[in-house]
């Protein structure tokens, strides 16, 4: 089977040759660049300190480049998108050396260095004039949001102020993605798009990291308050985001077409390590009915998947996400109460596909030997792969200082073990 063949079946709950796999396919299902960069040399991909791109500069994710892909057997690759979430473009590449020495190449409005305490700022669209909206801590391997967060006037909130970054998709964007799946459609790989503006309330987006000057509820306790105090104001946000997004899509498909597999439809975040963090009437009243309009508009209309990524113990709602239209379910994290793998395909089996849940990577992978991560990996492969309906990742990216022969354990169990018989 092709690479797109594979993944096609198993999303069609039938049993392909193998059991697919994905790396970097999307923002929740890479690794780290340090990770990628000591990857590639123990692989002997690379000269010494020949650095990997940085292509998702908030989590700091490396890129899978296609000479990894073909090296791990990898079937799922991304759809670039034109800009990072600090709203500078991804072109301009220059060399830069982390602090643990490891050498990448980072986007030109990556232009700040380490501060005297060891700290690290990004700027949004890479303006140094501006306050920054991203902290790398000292010691720290990702940025954090810094909450710039004016007085909130509630008798004039306004939901354009919480719409600046869903705008309608500009030409200059459109062809950009028409290029890239020009160039990767040769490849027999299954292609994930992330265009972004359909995650209804992703956290990880409300305090406007590519933002100048936001405006409206941009706090992180606030946005979450005011999901149960001012929930008509966030209708009418989602309302209004919705109507956008699935603009854009249709303005995208016309130019795309059905060269790529699936999109990443939403990331936003329902659970904790010991179940939802919203009730199952907050799911179905303020996020399902716009989860809806969106897989519905892309079912009609295309042949993409529909995915949804959401961490923690979300057993409670998967019959309702469901229902709402994914396809896929990511990154199946199966440590949380109540994800155990096999109740999870006994249940769900046969509605959605699991992509993830292939090995733990808060424990077994960055912690565990690699006889551990062998023995996780055929557990998982045994409880999802009967039948069809996974693709092999990881449970989210993969971390910094992840032992390299853990990763290179995680993949070899998956080419060994993951053929069906």
């Amino acid at each position: 089977m092709t690479s797109l063949e594979r993944v096609s079946a198993t999303v069609a709950h039938r049993e392909p040759d193998r059991v697919p796999i994905d790396l970097g396919a999307t923002s929740v299902t890479g690794m780290h660049v340090s990770v990628v960069y000591r990857l590639r040399q123990a692989l002997s991909l690379d000269a010494p300190g020949s650095p990997v791109k940085v292509i998702n500069p908030f989590q700091m994710l490396g890129e899978i480049a296609l000479d990894l892909v073909d090296a791990l057997g990898v079937d799922v690759i991304p759809l670039p998108g034109p800009r990072s979430s600090f709203g500078f473009p991804n072109a301009d590449w220059k060399e830069w050396t982390m602090r643990d020495g490891t050498p990448v190449l980072v986007p030109g409005g990556f232009n700040t260095d380490y501060e005297p305490d060891g700290s690290l700022y990004l700027y949004p669209q890479g303006d140094k004039s501006v306050p920054p909206s991203g902290l790398m801590p000292k010691d720290g391997f990702y940025f954090d949001g810094i909450i710039r967060q004016d007085p909130i006037d509630d008798d004039n909130l306004n939901i354009e102020d919480n719409l600046e970054e869903f705008g309608s998709i500009s030409n200059s964007d459109i062809q950009h993605y028409k290029r890239e799946v020009d160039r990767l459609s040769y490849t027999g790989k299954a292609i994930m798009a992330g265009f972004g503006g359909t995650g209804f309330g992703d956290i990880a987006l409300v305090p406007g990291l590519g933002l100048k000057h936001p405006k409206g509820i941009r706090d992180v306790e606030e946005w979450y308050i005011s999901t149960s105090i001012r929930r008509d104001y966030i209708k009418a946000v989602f309302e209004r985001q919705c109507e956008i997004g699935i603009g854009n899509l249709k303005r995208l498909h016309e130019v795309i077409g059905e060269r790529i597999f699936g999109v990443l439809v939403s990331g936003t975040d329902f659970g904790t390590q010991r179940g939802p963090f919203i009730s199952r009437e907050t799911y179905l009243d303020l996020y399902a009915p716009f989860h809806k309009r969106v897989t519905d508009w892309i079912h009609r209309n295309t042949t993409w998947m529909c995915m949804i990524h959401t961490c923690g113990s979300v057993v409670a709602l998967l019959p309702d996400i469901i229902d709402a239209g994914f396809d896929i379910f990511n990154p199946v994290q199966c440590s949380a109460e109540g994800m155990d793998p096999k109740v999870l395909k006994e249940r769900f089996g046969n509605r959605v596909t699991f992509w993830g849940g292939g090995v733990n990577t808060q424990h077994t992978l960055p912690f565990g030997t690699p006889d551990e991560v062998r023995r996780e990996v055929r557990d998982r492969i045994d409880a999802f792969a009967p039948g069809g309906g996974f693709v092999f990742n990881s449970i989210h990216n993969i971390q910094a200082g992840t032992p390299i022969e853990n990763v290179i354990a995680m993949f070899e169990t998956v080419r060994d073990y993951g053929a069906y018989r």
